[in-house]
């Protein structure tokens, strides 16, 4: 997974997929939701970020990576 952010462009990315094509996308409100051939989601796009987040998104990533793991009976 990766996070950026385009100062410039006001975009805020979070791509699940990489070199994976994309198929289509759907806009909402602002937010597009790119989607492989099989459905997968590629990314999510934020258009103006910051107005939706913060002034500075970039400072919202802290990520937190939490794994489950299957319990053998």
């Amino acid at each position: 997974m990766k996070i950026e952010y385009d100062p410039a462009h006001d975009l805020l990315n979070l791509e699940f997929l990489s070199d994976v094509a994309i198929e289509d996308s759907v806009e909402i409100d602002g937010i597009i939701i790119d989607y492989a051939k099989d459905r997968r989601i590629v990314d999510i796009e934020i258009l103006d970020a910051s107005k939706r987040t913060s002034k500075d998104p970039a400072q919202l990533i802290n990520l937190a990576v939490y794994q489950k793991t299957a319990v053998n009976s």
